[in-house]
């Protein structure tokens, strides 16, 4: 007898993959990192604060968050093919519908619910067709598809700035859609796995036989029972603390520059070596997993209690270049953490669980997230904030290595 199984092919097609993925990294999470460059012709066309249009990010990482268990249980039901080409089409329709410009709650729904969907949509498959496709390799391959929104994000930034400037904002997002209307064509390339087969695997109580003239078994929509796992739910807790701390120090690093007395063009750059950081971080941690002297969450470990010193001296730079190689050491072990985090849910939950779990994982993630920002921008409101946040930054950091360790 035999049995048949998709078995990782670690390498061949699965390097395509990659690239589809890399380029599905870029046109999403990239596009996202850069939504902030139309804040103020939104703010200035509106006649609102600035508070008011930053809802239309808070909405797109909500829904790009909460949208992970719903985009996991349509890739169980369907493919992540089908699911990556759907969000490819919301994606698009969120920024044609958004350059209409209709008014502000227009797009809330459009650039908000509409985009934040199809990020999620094509997010969440890309990264589990890439863990699906290698094994030995996994580590190296999804570090190299994590580093396209590295890449994308550092030129995506002059060119959507060109295309505000030559087209108003209004055209910019009609150009951004069209262009994120690709997805579909990655979706495209994202081949299931072929079944391979192979001898039936005889055990003490039975002889496996999964004889595909058999009926199907019937698929799982989505495996709550994961939450019952000890070491997933501590990783999760991991995950909230970290997201917390995730986004503010970019949020911040240009205005402690600021209180500095530095010149208005030199704090921006600190943003640009940071991505560059990062990219280096995403390719050197996936090269050093891979290797595989230590195992994924151990290495998770070291470089998130790495970020929380960093995170906690930094408030001590007191020029541009101290804040450079601060941002420089932050930005590589961010690339670290985000090159491993994900491959880590299958060192918890195992591949068959993937799915599921690595849309439990986004969809807790998010209140970290949403916490995060505002407690640092109540903080920004105090004296000497900007150092106080940096600090709460670190403890996040220093609670979720606390939780690694018990996993």
């Amino acid at each position: 007898c035999s049995r048949y199984s998709r078995r990782p092919p670690d390498g061949g097609y699965g390097w395509v993959v990659v690239a589809s993925a890399f380029f599905t990294m870029g046109l999403t999470a990239a596009v996202l990192k850069n939504f902030g460059l139309f804040f103020l012709d939104i703010q200035n066309h509106f006649g609102v604060p600035l508070s008011t249009t930053s809802w239309v990010t808070s909405t797109t990482i909500a829904m790009f968050h909460l949208g992970g268990p719903v985009a996991s249980a349509l890739t169980l039901q369907s493919s992540q093919r089908v699911v990556i080409m759907v969000g490819g089409l919301l994606t698009t329709s969120g920024m044609v519908l958004a350059s209409l410009d209709l008014s502000l709650p227009w797009l809330y729904l459009s650039m908000g619910v509409l985009q934040g969907l199809g990020i999620s949509f094509s997010w969440i498959p890309a990264n589990s067709m890439v863990s699906h496709y290698f094994v030995r390799w996994r580590p190296i391959a999804y570090a190299i598809a994590s580093s396209g929104e590295c890449v994308f994000a550092v030129m995506f930034s002059p060119f959507f700035q060109w295309l505000i400037e030559a087209y108003t904002w209004q055209g910019a997002l009609l150009i951004i859609g069209g262009l994120q209307l690709n997805l579909c064509v990655c979706g495209a390339l994202m081949r299931p796995l072929e079944m391979r087969q192979s001898p039936a695997r005889e055990t003490k109580d039975y002889l496996e036989v999964d004889d595909p003239a058999l009926p199907p078994k019937r698929k799982t929509i989505f495996q709550c029972a994961l939450l019952t796992i000890p070491e997933l739910l501590l990783y999760i807790l991991f995950a909230i603390f970290a997201a917390a701390g995730f986004f503010i120090p970019p949020l911040f690093l240009v205005p402690f520059a600021n209180s500095l007395g530095m010149d208005k063009y030199w704090p921006a750059s600190i943003l640009s070596v940071l991505a560059l950081a990062d990219l280096v971080g995403r390719l050197v941690c996936g090269w050093i997993a891979n290797v595989r002297l230590l195992r994924n969450l151990q290495l998770l470990t070291m470089v998130t209690t790495l970020l929380g010193v960093v995170l906690l001296l930094l408030p001590i730079s007191h020029n541009y270049w101290v804040i450079l190689v601060f941002a420089s050491l932050y930005g590589f072990l961010f690339g670290c953490v985000v090159a491993i985090h994900v491959t880590s849910i299958v060192d918890i939950v195992g591949l068959e669980g993937f799915d599921s779990g690595l849309g439990l994982f986004m969809m807790f993630r998010s209140i970290g997230g949403f916490i995060g920002p505002p407690a640092a921008d109540e903080l920004n409101k105090s004296g000497n904030a900007k150092r106080l946040a940096f600090t709460c930054c670190c403890y996040t950091k220093k609670r979720s290595k606390q939780i690694q360790d018990r996993v």
